[in-house]
């Protein structure tokens, strides 16, 4: 979503909302390992004797079960070896502000790229529910609410504002009684 202020009325509220956010990047890191073990499995035949192949295949065993730290991937044709020359192997072809490429290398790469954003993510998210529960054993009650910084969906910042009196009388019920006025039976002549 980018960059967003949410604001909570309960830490458990805050809790849940970390809880979703986890379980759905939990959901997007298990897809694409399954996606990326296909993607291997198809290439194997035409590039197994390949170096690229064999580190991508090495890397995405690490990969199976829950997300963790996964080690960096040094993809051929992203590092020059330090030499100072270009790597004429390179898979990607400069368009603009954009990389194209056209080989199951690249994808491979780009794989392996959101595959560690998002277990990056799955850590942020971790970390920020350990603080939220070092609040929960503070104990700062239902007097406050928690303005949430959210930033690529991972909240940064808490603000503790305490309740006006006013949000927690939100529900107010105001009537007015009237009665009918009850007249004698009185006749005018």
């Amino acid at each position: 979503m980018g960059t967003e202020i949410r604001t909570f009325t309960t830490l458990k509220d805050l809790t849940e909302f970390l809880l979703d956010q986890g379980a759905q990047y939990k959901g997007l890191f298990e897809d694409y390992s399954q996606w990326l073990g296909s993607l291997l499995r198809s290439c194997e035949d035409a590039h197994k004797n390949e170096d690229w192949y064999q580190k991508s295949a090495a890397l995405q065993k690490n990969l199976k079960g829950q997300p963790k730290k996964a080690p960096e991937q040094k993809a051929a044709g992203k590092k020059n070896g330090g030499k100072g020359k270009n790597n004429e192997s390179s898979v990607w072809i400069q368009s603009g502000n954009i990389l194209l490429s056209s080989t199951e290398q690249g994808q491979v790469e780009i794989m392996f790229e959101a595959i560690e954003k998002i277990n990056d993510k799955v850590l942020e998210l971790e970390k920020f529910k350990a603080a939220v529960q070092q609040l929960e054993r503070i104990g700062l009650g239902k007097t406050v609410n928690y303005v949430v910084y959210i930033e690529d969906d991972i909240p940064k910042k808490i603000v503790i504002r305490a309740k006006n009196a006013s949000d927690e009388d939100v529900f107010k019920f105001a009537t007015e009684l009237s009665v009918p006025a009850v007249f004698n039976d009185v006749t005018i002549r």
